[in-house]
């Protein structure tokens, strides 16, 4: 059947609601590209002058961490759909880019702890204060108690197994997609997908409710660091992009979204399309997400513009981007033997003191 132009229903991709086949348009590629490089461009000069401005290391740090969340997605996303319906190939970008969203949630946690000047004031703050009872902060089962050191700890703990699960699912996911066993949006039973997106869900959600309890007890304190707008855009990128991805799946399972055939008449696998989708939204919300962040982090908000070189530029790079801290916080919370004295600064004399772990 031919339009009144003389061209095929077949060569108008978006002429058929839920097609797959506009996601191999140039149209759509280019598109993404454009939507992804734009922000690169935007974070990539928001890191440069973090580094150029970087008079606060201890935050600072953990900020470019999160930014790098832009180039990261963006870029496999993008290189993901530009391999669309070539055997999968997308789930080993996939899984590189979600081990990021462990690294990217610690790191925000560590810069509320900066930014409240570590742990030992924290509890100087909140210690022996009783919890408030709240349904939506998830406190209900805590009347009566009040903070203690173990608080926090749990609340470092919820934060850091997501970063131990993330990379262990991410290999379990490889090596089950080698054998024949996971297909993104295979509901099945006797597939991987099901049973990886239930420990997954149960992971990113003890993380989330992680940050919510320490927000919920810190909140009066993080109020100059306007914790909210932070807190919504490094939730809506990370956990909105999972349950987005969800949502796909489930609507190609239930055939809302068609399944294409590649070249040879193939149908492509489960999930393929969705996968496919998935991609192309968060190119186009990298954009967005990189404008968000660039509010939310702005460099002017460390200090004063020093000296710099490219050398002194590169060396900061280095360290910033130095997992060593994360793996050595991972080691002490989890050890059996947890026992710590963290040091404050005292205002009277600006000597270090320590504060005992109980």
């Amino acid at each position: 059947m031919t339009n009144d132009t003389g061209s095929s229903a077949e060569e108008l991709p978006w002429s058929k609601p839920g097609s797959g086949v506009f996601l191999q348009t140039s149209f759509a590629q280019g598109l993404a590209g454009a939507a992804v490089w734009a922000a690169l461009f935007l974070t990539c000069q928001q890191i440069y002058q973090h580094l150029r401005w970087y008079t606060n290391p201890a935050q600072q740090r953990s900020i470019i961490r999160i930014l790098f969340i832009v180039p990261i997605y963006g870029l496999h996303s993008w290189v993901s759909l530009l391999f669309f319906n070539r055997e999968n190939y997308y789930i080993y970008f996939f899984t590189v880019r979600d081990c990021y969203e462990a690294f990217v949630i610690y790191n925000f946690l560590s810069l509320c702890y900066e930014y409240l000047g570590g742990e030992g004031n924290i509890m100087s703050e909140i210690r022996g204060k009783p919890i408030r009872s709240s349904c939506m902060y998830g406190t209900c089962c805590l009347v009566g108690k009040t903070y203690t050191i173990g608080f926090l700890r749990f609340c470092k703990q919820a934060t850091l197994q997501f970063c131990l699960v993330k990379p262990v699912m991410a290999l379990v996911i490889i090596i089950l997609q080698a054998v024949g066993h996971y297909h993104d949006g295979d509901w099945s039973p006797t597939g991987g997908y099901l049973y990886a997106t239930i420990i997954y869900n149960i992971s990113v959600s003890l993380a989330l409710y992680g940050l919510f309890l320490f927000y919920f007890a810190t909140r009066d304190m993080l109020t100059p660091y306007d914790p909210v707008l932070k807190f919504c855009t490094i939730k809506s990128v990370i956990f909105l992009s999972f349950w987005q991805g969800v949502l796909l799946a489930v609507l190609e399972k239930a055939q809302v979204i068609d399944s294409v055939a590649d070249i040879k008449g193939t149908p492509t696998t489960a999930g393929t399309v969705s996968a496919g989708y998935q991609n192309f939204l968060i190119c186009i919300e990298m954009l967005f997400a990189s404008l968000a962040l660039r509010a939310a982090f702005p460099y002017q908000a460390a200090g004063s513009e020093r000296t710099v070189t490219m050398h002194s530029i590169s060396s900061s790079l280095k360290e910033t981007m130095n997992p060593k801290d994360i793996m050595t916080d991972a080691i002490h919370n989890f050890h059996p033997q947890y026992q710590q004295y963290t040091q404050y600064s005292s205002e009277v004399t600006g000597t270090k003191q320590p504060y005992e772990k109980l």
